[in-house]
């Protein structure tokens, strides 16, 4: 029922461009038989919004990966450099907070582990929604901040980092294998805001895969139980995506490239000071908003990471 739901949606969407399409020519034949220069030029402006949006549509409709439609699992960790990059790692969540929010996404936080005096050192949030993973998964590597540091009494530039890594939310029909001996499963105390909301039981659950290091933790819930099996999900989505990462990284290896995908590798830079500049290092896309895009704008990026991909696939 979801997927006819969705279906349904798309189909709408599809009849609904073509009918403002019919209606805007129409409109700007009538307009230059009487010439009406005000009615061309709204006409002309909502072909240019119909053009825009058929660009949109055409990007989704080829989000046909094995996961794409899914929700996703987005962590973020903070680099090297203490309270600077835990400060940097909590803007980066935030702004993948916004861009959720502005899509009407559902946005809830399973893990987060606060820095020392600000920000945070790592976090987990799932973002629920319509192709949730197929826009996100190629936001995968390390983002470079520049800035004067708000930290700095000497008002220094400083340069932060913090990796960024998306996986799907497994359903039904993924089926990941993970025998019970390769497990490491530890339990630990919840951190919060202490006073009367703070969990004075061992509730949070971490859940290591020994064979290969991959590790998920989860404190978002008052029920160990209930944190176990979220913590175990993402855990099987880590290793998912692990899996994807591993095939994507063969298959360009067959076609003589260098893979993208790695913790190592720096995908954007936002740099605040000495002059306002985000840039995509992969697409070459770049604005002079950085505030807007820390503010959730990051569609022009994905748009442009996803054709990218997908022009290097088809090459």
């Amino acid at each position: 029922m979801q997927e006819r739901t969705q279906l349904d949606q798309q189909i709408q969407e599809l009849k609904d461009i073509e009918q403002t399409l019919g209606d805007s020519v129409m409109l700007v034949e009538m307009a230059e038989e009487e010439g009406d220069e005000g009615v061309l030029a709204e006409a002309e402006s909502v072909l240019g919004a119909l053009k825009m949006k058929t660009e949109r549509k055409q990007l989704e409709s080829l989000l046909s990966g094995e996961a794409d439609d899914n929700d996703a699992y987005l962590q973020v960790n903070a680099g090297a450099g203490g309270t600077e990059a835990q400060d940097w790692a909590n803007m980066i969540l935030r702004m993948y907070a916004r861009w959720a929010e502005q899509h009407k996404y559902k946005v809830s936080l399973l893990e987060q582990s606060n820095g020392e005096e600000v920000g945070i050192k790592s976090a987990t949030i799932k973002v629920e929604g319509h192709q949730a993973y197929g826009w996100l998964k190629g936001e995968n590597g390390v983002h470079r901040l520049v800035r004067i540091s708000p930290f700095d009494s000497n008002g220094k530039r400083h340069t932060s980092f913090a990796s960024v890594a998306i996986s799907p939310v497994i359903d039904d029909t993924i089926d990941i294998e993970i025998e019970e001996k390769d497990l490491r499963i530890d339990t630990y105390r919840s951190s919060g805001a202490g006073g009367q909301h703070v969990n004075t039981t061992d509730s949070a659950v971490r859940i290591t895969h020994v064979p290969t290091g991959v590790a998920a933790a989860c404190q978002a819930e008052r029920s160990q139980h209930k944190n176990r099996d979220q913590a175990m999900g993402m855990l099987k989505a880590r290793l998912y995506e692990r899996e994807l990462q591993k095939r994507e990284k063969e298959q360009a290896k067959a076609h003589g490239e260098k893979t993208d995908i790695g913790w190592g590798h720096q995908i954007r830079s936002y740099v605040l000071h000495p002059y306002q500049m985000v840039k995509d290092t992969r697409t070459a896309v770049e604005t002079t908003n950085s505030q807007g895009v820390l503010d959730g704008d990051l569609d022009q990026f994905l748009e442009a990471a996803l054709a990218h991909k997908l022009n290097k696939d088809s090459a």
